[in-house]
């Protein structure tokens, strides 16, 4: 295949152009994507699991405990044993992590807005469509 043949080009290229932006607005936060990724997340399900947030964030286990411990060296999580799993440890964001993660997601959705507002609703959710196909066949083998 030649290069003009390639899709994996053209979405790898999206993928950079939106963290490369989503990371240039969350550094006057000072977080990162994965970091920012990570208190989206667990503002919507606290108390969740390493691992569980791990996948959500679609990123390794080890990545994401990486991302953990500099979030909690930061204060900006709480981590406790699970109250019937002591081996589970919960994650909590704590009132400074709420705070960061507002802040965080004020930048985020500007870049998430932008590129809402370039197609109408129905090509959002063709291209959604499209995207979710990919993701599919790509999975096959």
């Amino acid at each position: 295949m030649t290069a003009d043949e390639r899709l994996g080009m053209d979405i790898k290229r999206t993928e950079q152009a939106l963290m490369t932006a989503k990371s240039a607005a969350l550094k006057g936060v000072g977080l990162t994507v994965a970091q920012y990724a990570a208190l989206f997340v667990l503002a919507e399900n606290p108390g969740i699991s390493g691992a569980a947030l791990a996948r959500t964030c679609l990123v390794t286990p080890q990545a994401m405990a990486a991302v953990l411990k500099n979030l909690e060296e930061r204060g900006l999580v709480a981590r406790s044993a699970h109250p019937w799993h002591q081996k589970m440890l919960e994650t909590r964001l704590t009132d400074t992590g709420r705070e960061t993660v507002r802040l965080a997601d004020e930048q985020a959705v500007r870049i998430e807005r932008r590129l809402a507002n370039e197609f109408t609703p129905q090509e959002r959710n063709t291209l959604r469509g499209l995207l979710a196909r990919c993701v599919t066949v790509i999975q096959q083998d």
